[in-house]
Formats: structure tokens, C-alpha cells, sequence
């Protein structure tokens, strides 16, 4: 199964999102093994993808994340992803971005 996950929060400028991230993939992970939510062994794949919106955008936001189930019925998470970097005017090396399975 494969699956993304969003999660929005707001966060201290003194915080690192990696820091961040670091400790809710371990944390999760636990959880899900702990439980035996999946057969085998769960962990999260390496890198993921951190966007920032103004405080102003926060209910566009939560709407666009509560809607993945329609957006993925149209486009893959590998397009949204993609386009997402491109919106944001990221520079990428496809190199570099982490593996997708459809």
C-alpha cells in the first residue's frame, strides 16, 4: 500500500523542520509496529517535502489537505508533488527526489 501523508502545524522559528520531521517518523513508526497496524516491519522512507503558507492561507490550506482523496482520483501524489516544488519555485534534481510508488 502506498500512502503520503500531510501534516500541518504551525512552527516556532527557533525549531528545525527536520528535527520536526525526524521525531514524528520515529514516533509513528513505533506506534504503527507497536500495534502491528501492517504485516512486517513499517518505517517511512527517507526525505520528505516541508511547505510553508502565511497564517492567511490556513483554511485553504486544511481544505486542500482534507480533499486528497479527490485530488489523487485526478492526479498521482508524484504529480502533485511535483508540482508543488514547481509552484514553490524549488529547484529539484530528480536525482534527489525520493522514490515514488504508484
Amino acid at each position: 500500500m502506498v500512502t503520503n501523508v500531510h501534516i500541518f502545524f504551525e512552527m516556532q522559528p527557533t525549531k528545525s523542520l527536520s528535527e520536526i520531521i525526524r521525531i514524528v517518523k520515529a514516533n509513528s513508526s513505533k506506534w504503527i509496529n507497536d500495534n502491528k497496524f501492517v504485516l512486517g516491519k513499517f518505517s517511512w522512507q527517507e526525505g520528505y517535502g516541508g511547505f510553508s503558507y502565511s497564517r492567511s492561507q490556513r483554511n485553504n490550506v486544511i481544505q486542500y489537505i482534507m480533499k486528497q482523496e479527490e485530488h489523487h482520483k485526478i492526479k498521482t501524489f508524484r504529480e502533485e508533488y511535483l508540482e508543488l516544488l514547481k509552484i514553490f519555485e524549488i529547484d529539484f534534481d530528480e536525482q534527489y527526489i525520493f522514490e515514488f510508488y504508484e
